[in-house]
């Protein structure tokens, strides 16, 4: 007997068997593809927008002078549901929640119970661990999209000047705001001119001191005077960019560029400089600043015993009120307001963030304005827009645009002469005696002959002044006797926990550490042409003690 007889089965009635059963699986199959084909067309619209979103998030690179790289396009894992293939939405997301434990569980609920709906977004970027998790759940109706996002790889460095771009490609803040059209049509990376190294020491000095003088706010500027390079520029609290849409209102505000602010007593300079430019005043001259001076019906008085035989040096050094009122008024408003003008304090820094801020000026510039500008009251800018006025002093009399390209591609970038160069050159070393012997003497350091000003300005609350909220201030030139960059310092009421609660006891000694940290890393070589003072940071000494 064959085999084919013992099976029992003829061989015509096995081929039929046979073409019943593949017929049947083709008819399966048939109707598994018609329906994912429907499946795949409902929800095409969105897939396809999807797709060229992704497509216009991937932008340029941004990178440090150096090459570092500051902020990049990358490929992430994003998790989507077909609400039509899940079987349970509840029990979707009550196991969704084990790996997200924020998601809106109610709102979610409802979207995943809507058969009409083909496509929902449940969770985009997710990191390889979640999207590991989300797979091992082993959930219906669940798929995963590749899409491009951008990563910032050092956390909140520079965070306030890169800002933040969406899974959509389009810049929200900061650089990646402004210069959108850039980044997102051109693949060559974006060459900042700021240095990772000095940005990491401007931040963390910025967060020391903030977190030191229990202040509520913080900003610094690091400036390359004769080229207008920003070589750091910091807001504390600090942001970061990988979280920005879920960072606080005030952790975004950038306090160095969008925050216009009274900085007080570092505007002196300016003032004795304009007094200087226009013969009012002549560089041997001496006051007699016992008595107070009366603007208007307002006493402007020192916080220092009165000198009967000053100098311009010991008025900016001893920081007197009395004396740049009274020079102010030998001045005169429009002197000062086109001074003001030249050195670009009228109107917004020419910076390529579009969060740059104009200046709030005085109302009327009468004679008590003119008297309150003069120490910094009444005038309210950007710290950024100030560094970018004060290294006038370090380049020869010029102002020169801020910029954060370094390719310099800034439009128009002709210096601009706010006073002559002696004058420059003199009121400059006006301000090394501050540090020397004045009101800075805790900016000083070791080798790298600081010049500035401390400024301490009584904070604006409800249109009125508080007596016990200040800003604090240093604008600080290095090396004095050759100035190549600027550091201004600025904190948001600081306490007295240390001493005073002035300048003098803070923004001086950041501005101090600052410009130890940073000068090796800008190639600005020491100079010990002296033994060092006992009361300087670095020998950690008794400084003088008075408050501006």
């Amino acid at each position: 007997m064959t085999d084919r007889a013992a099976s029992g089965v003829s061989a015509p009635g096995a081929r039929w068997k046979t073409r019943l059963v593949g017929v049947g699986m083709a008819a399966l199959f048939a109707v598994i593809g018609l329906r994912a084909a429907s499946l795949s067309l409902a929800g095409a619209p969105e897939l396809r927008a999807d797709a060229a979103q992704a497509a216009a998030a991937r932008r340029a690179d941004i990178l440090d002078r150096n090459g570092e790289l500051l902020a990049t396009s990358v490929s992430v894992y994003s998790l989507y549901a077909d609400p039509r293939a899940v079987w349970d939405a509840a029990e979707t997301v009550e196991a969704l929640s084990g790996v997200f434990p924020d998601l809106k569980r109610d709102r979610l609920v409802e979207r995943l119970s809507d058969r009409e709906r083909a496509f929902v977004w449940i969770r985009r970027g997710l990191t390889p661990r979640q999207r590991q998790a989300v797979f091992q759940l082993g959930l219906e109706g669940l798929g995963f999209r590749t899409e491009v996002t951008r990563a910032y790889p050092n956390g909140r460095l520079a965070g306030h000047v890169l800002g933040h771009a969406n899974v959509h490609g389009r810049g929200l803040a900061g650089v990646e705001f402004a210069l959108d059209n850039r980044l997102s049509g051109d693949d060559a990376p974006l060459r900042l001119t700021l240095e990772s190294g000095v940005q990491f020491a401007l931040e963390a000095e910025l967060d020391d001191a903030a977190r030191r003088y229990e202040a509520i706010g913080a900003a610094g500027v690091v400036l390359e005077a004769e080229t207008g390079a920003v070589r750091a520029l910091a807001s504390w609290p600090p942001v970061d960019p990988n979280r920005w849409p879920s960072e606080p209102a005030e952790v975004q505000l950038d306090r160095a560029v969008g925050a216009p602010i009274e900085l007080g007593s570092i505007f002196k300079p300016f003032t004795v400089a304009v007094a200087l430019e226009a013969g009012v005043v002549a560089p041997s001259q001496r006051f007699d600043l016992s008595q107070p001076v009366i603007v208007a019906g307002k006493e402007f008085d020192d916080h220092h015993a009165p000198a009967r035989n000053a100098s311009l040096t010991d008025i900016i050094a001893d920081s007197s009120n009395r004396g740049v009122v009274r020079i102010a008024l030998d001045v005169g408003a429009r002197r000062q307001r086109e001074f003001l003008d030249r050195l670009g304090l009228l109107e917004r820094a020419p910076l390529e963030l579009a969060a740059s801020s104009a200046p709030i000026r005085p109302a009327a510039w009468d004679e008590l304005s003119l008297s309150t500008v003069s120490f910094g009251h009444g005038i309210s800018v950007s710290p950024i827009a100030f560094a970018s006025a004060f290294s006038a002093f370090a380049n020869g009399g010029e102002v020169v645009r801020p910029t954060l390209l370094e390719d310099g591609a800034a439009g128009d970038r002709a210096p601009r002469r706010a006073m002559a160069a002696p004058t420059a050159a003199l009121v400059t070393a006006m301000m090394r005696e501050t540090v020397v012997r004045g009101t800075a003497t805790r900016a000083d350091v070791a080798g790298y002959r600081v010049a500035g000003k401390t400024g301490t300005a009584e904070k604006v609350v409800d249109a009125a002044y508080a007596e016990d909220l200040n800003v604090t201030s240093f604008a600080a030139l290095f090396p004095a006797d050759d100035p190549k960059y600027v550091v201004l310092i600025v904190l948001d009421e600081p306490k007295a926990v240390e001493g005073g609660a002035t300048a003098a006891w803070n923004a001086a000694p950041v501005a101090g550490r600052v410009i130890e940290r940073i000068a090796p890393l800008l190639g600005v070589a020491p100079v010990f042409d002296s033994p060092v003072r006992t009361d300087s940071p670095s020998a950690r000494g008794a400084a003088d003690r008075r408050s501006l």
